[in-house]
């Protein structure tokens, strides 16, 4: 796929990080389960966590493609990376800095978009998830400050969070499109507490937790937008994520599709190389077709984005057709490797 040359200097950064730094440590953080420290200071360095945020508070002030093709390059190498970084900007900083007023977009952007801590969204729970509406993290208004309790589960970046993009239930018996409310929040409000780590089947240096909210006081200066706004931001917020998501599992499916095209031109059986077999010539070009196929939808949501419209459906379809291929394409991948294609060293 044939990309504007003005994305040439954003590609080639990434793909050195990844080159130099990321390749090293990728089998570390699916082992451990943990991103290593050299990785989260190259995000840092590189300013690749402020990739999207405006330059006023510390960002690179890139739009959507760029950031997409950032993430796209480090999925090539350790998807964990490219999750901690998609989670980190789309939920966790631009939120902010789309609804945030002045105050809040100067006191938590900055810090966010210089790497000095890694953000996360608090949203699903044991009863809620796609219903967010059934969300039971309460809100409780006392004065000029609220008291939330409830638990959140699947905190992508939990364990490196050094602030929420929080979500409660503030009027449980209101229109359910005014029942919620959105806090901005320091991670290190008392109260708050990391329960338990998840142990995934994949994406493992991912941190991805389950927090517990218990008597925390939030001041009212916290409220994104204002009191019952929080169902505008979410929705908002899961939409613009889409887009990454879709460029991760092109990502994961791209590097699954180079490792199996060089093992095909390495191993002979029968006295040819793979490659030259009809059979595996089949599932290759099949591949890269469902890649093409894959990145366009990615690519074509992210420029409607930018340009101001409505991405949505675009962005849902990408979301879509990016998971499902990029399962398919790893599956044929590890057809092609044969044994090897089940071994964790590979």
């Amino acid at each position: 796929m044939q990309l504007d040359p003005k994305y040439d200097d954003i590609q080639h950064t990434v793909r050195e990080f990844c080159n130099k730094v990321l390749t090293k440590y990728a089998a570390y953080h699916d082992e451990e389960g943990t991103l290593h420290h050299d990785v989260l200071k190259g995000l840092k360095d590189g300013f690749l966590l402020g990739i999207s945020v405006p330059e006023e508070y510390g960002g690179l002030g890139l739009d959507t493609v760029a950031f997409i093709i950032a993430l796209e390059e480090i999925s090539r190498v350790c998807p964990s990376t490219a999750l901690t970084l998609a989670a980190h900007t789309s939920l966790s900083t631009m939120p902010i800095v789309n609804f945030g007023n002045q105050k809040q977009k100067e006191k938590f952007v900055p810090p966010l978009a210089a790497g000095d801590y890694l953000g996360s969204f608090c949203l699903t729970e044991p009863d809620s998830g796609s219903d967010i509406v059934s969300m039971k993290t309460i809100a409780t208004k006392k004065g000029e400050r609220y008291e939330v309790n409830g638990t959140k589960m699947y905190v992508t970046n939990g364990k490196y969070a050094g602030s929420y993009v929080l979500n409660t239930v503030s009027n449980p018996t209101g229109p359910k499109k005014d029942r919620l409310t959105t806090f901005v929040v320091k991670a290190d409000l008392s109260g708050i507490q990391i329960l338990k780590e998840e142990d995934k089947l994949g994406m493992r240096g991912s941190s991805t937790c389950l927090v517990s909210f218990e008597n925390v006081e939030i001041p009212e200066e916290n409220v994104l937008v204002g009191e019952g706004k929080g169902f505008e931001i979410v929705m908002n917020t899961l939409n613009n994520g889409r887009i990454g998501i879709s460029a991760i599992a092109n990502g994961i499916a791209i590097g699954a599709y180079n490792i199996a095209r060089k093992y095909s031109k390495e191993r002979k059986q029968f006295g040819i190389y793979l490659h030259e077999m009809q059979a595996i010539q089949f599932m290759l070009a099949e591949m890269r077709t469902q890649i093409e196929a894959g990145r366009n939808l990615a690519f074509q949501s992210a420029r409607i984005k930018d340009a101001g419209g409505d991405f949505i459906k675009y962005a849902s379809m990408a979301k879509l057709y990016s998971s499902q291929m990029a399962m398919d394409v790893t599956r044929k991948a590890i057809q092609i490797l044969g044994g090897y294609g089940y071994m964790a060293e590979y």
